[in-house]
């Protein structure tokens, strides 16, 4: 009988469930609306209707896999937080799931299926180091350490975003998260400035003044606009330190950087290796590669599907 599995992955109010072969062919794929002010109870009620509607007649699922973006404790299956749903809190989903379907269930947080899915089937393949960041609402990170998954002891790690950033002369209690600067809001409140700054506006009209979207800043900096390359250089600084700390800290062999960063592409990429090349100590920045995510908006479906390969070890 050929191993199948159901890949589960939200993406803000998005529910994209797809079965796969066990090499990574689609069989088929839905996908559902969840309101933000659904309750765990309805939106546990669309999964399962979800999956329903993928699961194939006769054969048997192998395993089921979900992504989601929120506070996830991998260990124990239990989703404890969703990011834009208050409502869910502390669920049960693997043990849900697993009554429902009767097939194992497995569940991380979407950076940790992200960095999965690209190590499987993206640009990670065979390497056994890698960190994956998105630029998304807010700072995204999963790590992958010899080959394993890195959530640490209690299954609730790897929350690069909400390091403290320094700030000479405040208590730590004052110090802004990393993910201040290098969050979605971060990167458009900094458009708005340069725009100001390089005469668009009036900084009269700083607080009223539209600002652009991500992609709108992205596509002008790599049209050479001044004000936009100026945002992504900035952007870049910030993130370059991160990625200096995470060098030290992991000596990953692979960065993945996907969100904000895909959609930049080089307008990101130089400004931030430039940064690296001037401070980072040789020995890290030779055998350290930075580089863009390859599974476009579906990589945390991939992501999931590999979660169930990673976890049976196959």
């Amino acid at each position: 009988m050929p191993l199948r599995f159901i890949a589960v992955a939200l993406d803000k109010t998005d529910l994209h469930v797809a079965r796969f072969t066990l090499d990574g062919v689609q069989e088929a794929r839905v996908k559902l609306y969840i309101a933000p002010y659904d309750d765990a109870e309805i939106g546990l009620r669309r999964i399962r209707s979800a999956i329903r509607q993928v699961w194939p007649l006769q054969d048997r699922i192998t395993a089921v896999g979900l992504s989601l973006p929120g506070l996830v404790d991998y260990k124990r299956g239990r989703l404890r937080s969703l990011s834009g749903f208050p409502g869910w809190i502390d669920v049960p989903l693997c043990d849900h799931l697993v009554e429902a379907f009767g097939a194992p269930v497995f569940i991380a947080k979407a950076a940790d299926a992200a960095a999965l899915g690209e190590q499987r089937f993206g640009v990670g393949q065979g390497i056994s180091d890698l960190i994956y960041l998105a630029l998304q609402e807010k700072l995204e990170c999963g790590t992958i350490y010899q080959n394993r998954l890195l959530t640490g002891g209690n299954g609730l790690g790897g929350e690069i975003g909400y390091l403290i950033a320094a700030h000479p002369g405040a208590s730590p209690l004052e110090m802004p998260p990393i993910e201040a600067w290098l969050s979605r809001q971060a990167f458009l409140q900094r458009a708005q400035k340069r725009m100001v700054e390089d005469g668009l506006a009036s900084p009269a009209d700083e607080e009223s003044l539209t600002t652009p979207s991500v992609e709108a800043v992205c596509l002008a900096a790599q049209q050479g606009t001044a004000w936009a390359r100026a945002v992504l250089e900035e952007t870049a600084g910030y993130l370059a330190a991160v990625l200096l700390s995470l060098m030290y800290l992991f000596d990953p062999t692979l960065f993945v950087l996907d969100g904000l960063a895909r959609l930049a592409g080089e307008a990101l990429l130089a400004p931030l290796r430039k940064n690296i090349a001037a401070h980072a100590p040789a020995v890290y920045r030779e055998r350290t590669r930075i580089i863009l995510a390859q599974l476009g908006n579906d990589v945390t479906l991939w992501g999931a599907l590999a979660l169930c390969l990673a976890e049976l070890g196959l």
